[in-house]
């Protein structure tokens, strides 16, 4: 049965379609049976890992990722000598590699998007996607998840499916992350550097990730705070691939404990030990908002979420996600308990 899911972030969505597909996968040599596509490098890369983990005693099951920029040659020499049973990837590359007839997905049996409404709602990425969908065959599983999916986006989703079933969050306020405290910092665009490099002090944290708007910022402000002896790592799409990911791996293996990105990273990253989110720059919007902070407190753990606020536009952004998600975003107080915050920890 086909299926559309709507769940809240950080509640395992990725862990209910890899083992779904791993426990009715029959592996035949030399043919792809499930096929996921997502909207970016890293989380394919990450969702590759869950499979590959998810796998570990199930030796016989091929595993591959496939995305853009790294070397297209060793994606098709991979397919030519061995195979896998399940392709991770994202759209741009994956079609690429079925246009050359390299990947042929006319036996696919799963076809899973993840973070869909990006997919989706995204004119380019729909195009690629309507085009992989006419190599696959008729008859096969399709299923898309995320935790935004506007109501618009559901009956586009619903074209690719057979009389799917349809799980949706009936209040978006359960969308809201209980474990995390959410405050906002008002305060003028040139005061944000002197506030970040106070909190940072302040504050106990094991992780912490900061979102930018822009690849300048995010080099800019990784640069002071590695001045400032708050070595970091930055994340954007100026790099190239391999360094991404090799960053990104190097945050994940807590080599260092502060992580400054764009919304590259704002949805689906998995980063266990992160426990505060920072909105130096103001999202865009309340979807881009929920997914951003929902990179603290993952699996209903506590988290906190401080958001900078320096005009009227950053403020009507704010009032946007209380009045969608029902939440009261407060102003940061003078001092946070930090039992509030940490797991397992009393003040």
């Amino acid at each position: 049965m086909d299926i559309v899911c709507q769940a809240k972030s950080g509640m395992g969505k990725t862990a209910v379609f890899v083992i779904a597909t791993l426990q009715q996968l029959e592996p035949v040599d030399g043919t792809v049976s499930v096929l996921c596509m997502c909207h970016t490098r890293e989380l394919a890369f990450q969702i590759s890992k869950e499979y590959e983990r998810f796998s570990k005693y199930l030796p016989q099951v091929k595993v591959s990722v496939f995305f853009g920029g790294m070397p297209i040659k060793k994606d098709e020499d991979t397919l030519r000598t061995n195979c896998p049973h399940i392709v991770v990837g994202t759209p741009g590359r994956i079609l690429a590699l079925t246009k050359s007839g390299k990947l042929k997905l006319d036996k696919t049996k799963f076809f899973v998007l993840d973070e869909c409404d990006k997919m989706i709602g995204d004119a380019d990425m729909r195009h690629d996607v309507q085009e992989i969908v006419k190599m696959t065959p008729q008859e096969k599983q399709v299923m898309m998840f995320s935790a935004t999916l506007p109501k618009d986006l559901r009956v586009v989703c619903k074209k690719f499916m057979q009389d799917p079933m349809e799980v949706y969050v009936d209040d978006e306020a359960k969308l809201t992350l209980h474990g995390l405290q959410q405050h906002y910092v008002k305060l003028k665009e040139s005061e944000k550097n002197r506030k970040l490099l106070e909190l940072l002090d302040a504050l106990e944290f094991n992780q912490v990730v900061i979102f930018v708007k822009s690849v300048r910022r995010c080099e800019a402000l990784h640069q002071l705070l590695s001045e400032q002896n708050f070595p970091s790592i930055a994340i954007h799409r100026g790099m190239q691939q391999e360094e991404r990911l090799s960053r990104y791996q190097a945050f994940k293996d807590f080599q260092k404990r502060i992580l400054v990105a764009t919304d590259l990273f704002g949805r689906g990253m998995d980063i266990e030990r992160v426990n505060i989110v920072f909105n130096y720059d103001m999202p865009e919007d309340s979807d881009s908002y929920l997914h951003r902070v929902a990179r603290a407190g993952r699996f209903g753990t506590k988290g906190l979420a401080i958001t900078f606020v320096s005009d009227g536009t950053d403020a009507g952004v704010l009032n946007a996600v209380q009045d969608r998600f029902d939440v009261s975003i407060t102003e940061l107080p003078e001092k946070i308990d930090v039992s509030t915050y940490i797991e397992g920890r009393t003040n």
